[in-house]
């Protein structure tokens, strides 16, 4: 269903297009097998995670199972088969880049991505939801392409921000690239986690920001508005940059910037229904797709068909 082709060299920027491609009909063909999805996620998010792993972050080769193993049980004392999903994101070597996802409803954009870039078989995401599987549908730390257990919305920036400033005090060469959604910043302990990482000079965390201005009850104007986004942080001391969030060039641009002292943040603005234009007819409830009978369940089976058949980004 992707787009990478054995023995083809293509530009960091082409590979990163296929792969966001690759994400979206991956969980559109998800979506449509199981009436339900976070289709929209994967449309506001597919361009940011792909430029993440195939352009910005220094991972080491998958340590994961290629078909992802049950869950083994929570992790005690004797137990030395557990792991977290942390190992498809390669090991934890001071020279390798650190990855967190916050968000993770987002779990099944992360997997359909981890499958384009060759970390996960194709096989994993029919173990989707599934009794015993740790292929989650909220992913938690044992989940494929994860390390920790964000739990509600706004913990994993203090938890990424306690791994950065443990590298910091090792001198470890590796940085931690922290995943979030916009929504996150409606969560109080999101502005404490983000002053801490500027109280301690925590440079080598870059935090990504889907800011695709929806949330389970619609439209975040609506909800709990947070803007403006952009100042509010910068007054919290960090260094913001504010980008078109499906532009691949644009996204890359803390690959090689200079660390500063300050904590580094890009907030991509994105639409929640970019590369699948027929979800505009759900506005501005967009947060999860279940659809309403069979006839809009065969309209998008055909959109997805259609999809498969274009050579479109």
């Amino acid at each position: 269903m992707g787009n990478r082709k054995q023995g083809t060299k293509n530009t960091w920027q082409e590979q990163a297009k296929n792969t966001a491609r690759g994400v979206r009909l991956r969980v559109l063909d998800h979506t449509v097998k199981n009436n339900g999805g976070y289709l929209s996620q994967a449309c506001s998010a597919a361009e940011i995670l792909s430029v993440l792993y195939e352009h910005v972050m220094c991972l080491g080769p998958s340590e994961g199972a290629m078909v992802p193993v049950p869950f083994a049980g929570v992790p005690r004392q004797g137990m030395p088969q557990y792991q977290t999903g942390a190992l498809y994101n390669g090991p934890k070597n001071p020279e390798y880049d650190r990855f967190i996802m916050s968000p993770v409803h987002y779990a099944l954009v992360l997997y359909a991505l981890l499958v384009e870039v060759g970390r996960m078989a194709e096989e994993g995401l029919e173990l989707f939801n599934q009794d015993g599987s740790t292929v989650e549908m909220i992913g938690a730390e044992h989940s494929p392409g994860h390390e920790v257990t964000a739990g509600s919305l706004g913990q994993a920036l203090s938890q990424a921000g306690g791994i950065a400033y443990a590298r910091k005090r090792k001198k470890e060469k590796g940085r931690v690239w922290v995943f979030m959604s916009d929504g996150e910043f409606q969560s109080g302990q999101t502005w404490e986690a983000l002053q801490a990482l500027s109280f301690h000079k925590l440079d080598n965390i870059g935090i990504y920001v889907d800011v695709n201005s929806q949330q389970c009850d619609g439209a975040m104007v609506d909800v709990m508005n947070v803007e403006p986004l952009e100042h509010r942080i910068k007054f919290f001391g960090a260094r913001v940059h504010r980008v078109n969030g499906h532009d691949v060039d644009a996204l890359s641009c803390l690959k090689d910037e200079k660390p500063d002292g300050r904590p580094q943040v890009v907030l991509a603005i994105t639409n929640p229904c970019q590369g699948i234009s027929l979800l505009e007819k759900r506005r501005p409830k967009l947060h999860y797709v279940r659809f309403k009978d069979e006839n809009e369940q065969k309209e998008y089976k055909n959109y997805l068909n259609q999809m498969q058949n274009s050579t479109d980004t």
